[in-house]
């Protein structure tokens, strides 16, 4: 829709274009009532009243507005070719086409317009014509070049709607796997901090010795809870600021090792940061997300991670000898998800990269998670 000055600026040019004719007319006339001078009196009434009802605009008001204009350019063409008042009105008439109306309307009108300068004005008047036919291409060139701008901004509309649905489920996603790791962990161990505090309550005026004893498990469930509120903690931790990619899967490896005693090693290999900033983060969280799993599930005593690159992808690799998954075997992605196995998260972030993910399982033995993005 065009904005609100811009129509009213357009109604103001009709109505002096209106009068203007109305008056010339009148002049060269002697003011004798005529046709034509009935015709500019209607136009110039019709263009003075249009401006009040400019907020009751409507595509069908529009369009009859144009088929006025048109006309009245046709009995300008007819009535006084040898001025420049049809140029005048041609001008108008093609920047109201272009400003308000679609192409198919535009092109119409252009060839009205073009066919009444050409069969109207008196034999030998072709500077109507040739005004004519240069408004036209301007008007009609505008107009295409202004349906391109559209589409551009419709389209990028269009994918600016979608990056956006995308983002909140993205976020909505990650909010429910935060929730569902607070719930399994660190919420469950103070649950049964509180239950055990009631129980010592209980026994100390019971049993003081059995309550000491209680204490000091209760000191044991304490540490592993800071344990465990460290991992969430970390799991939530952004990469570091000013790190590559390569030196913040180290970091994360050795951090791993020191807060759960699993012997853990970082093959480092040549490799550049991916373009995007965001491919690197959801690299870090992948990795970071197996790590966890293998500390909550696996019972592993020892893990790798590599990262390298390959065929202009980033190929990273976490191996561990711990229980594995309860499959046998290597699977894509595709087939993951087709038999819903492996972890949700990481399925689902390494389909939002693009990548493909491939694990291999054998139970009680341990598992290894290869994951390839392009570079």
């Amino acid at each position: 829709m065009v904005p609100y000055r811009g129509r009213l600026a357009l109604r103001i040019a009709r109505v002096a274009l209106a009068f203007s004719s109305f008056i010339y007319y009148g002049f060269i006339s002697g003011w004798n009532i005529t046709w034509v001078l009935a015709v500019f009196a209607a136009y110039a009434v019709y263009a003075l009243g249009a401006v009040p009802e400019i907020r009751f605009d409507s595509s069908a008001r529009a369009a009859i507005g144009l088929l006025i204009d048109t006309a009245a350019f046709g009995v300008l063409c007819w009535a006084a070719s040898g001025t420049w008042l049809p140029a005048v009105s041609v001008g108008y008439l093609m920047a109201s086409a272009v400003i308000i109306h679609n192409l198919t309307r535009t092109v119409s009108v252009s060839l009205a317009a073009l066919v009444m300068a050409l069969v109207l004005p008196p034999a030998g008047a072709w500077g109507v014509l040739w005004t004519a036919c240069g408004v036209v291409i301007l008007g009609v060139s505008f107009r295409l070049f202004k349906s391109y701008l559209e589409r551009r901004m419709s389209n990028t509309l269009r994918a600016n709607v979608i990056v956006r649905s995308q983002a909140q489920g993205a976020r909505e996603a990650e909010r429910q796997r935060i929730a569902a790791d607070f719930h399994d962990g660190p919420l469950q161990s103070f649950i049964s901090f509180q239950m055990r505090l009631q129980i010592i309550r209980k026994l100390i005026a019971r049993d003081v010795g059995v309550a000491t004893n209680e204490l000091e498990q209760l000191q044991e469930l304490c540490r592993n809870q800071v344990t465990e509120l460290r991992d969430f903690v970390r799991s939530m931790r952004p990469a570091d600021a000013g790190m590559s990619l390569n030196a913040s899967l180290g970091r994360m490896v050795d951090l791993f090792q020191r807060d759960t005693g699993i012997s853990s090693r970082y093959l480092a290999g040549e490799f550049h940061d991916p373009p995007e900033t965001e491919t690197s983060l959801e690299v870090l969280q992948i990795v970071r997300e197996a790590l966890n799993n293998i500390q909550k599930h696996s019972g592993a005593s020892r893990l790798a991670v590599a990262a390298t690159r390959k065929d202009n992808n980033l190929e990273v690799t976490i191996e561990d000898n711990g229980a594995g998954f309860p499959f046998s075997g290597a699977f894509t992605l595709e087939e993951l998800d087709l038999m819903r196995l492996g972890p949700v998260s990481i399925r689902r972030r390494v389909k939002m990269l693009g990548g493909n993910l491939t694990i291999m399982s054998t139970p009680g033995q341990g598992a290894r998670i290869e994951i390839r993005v392009a570079l």
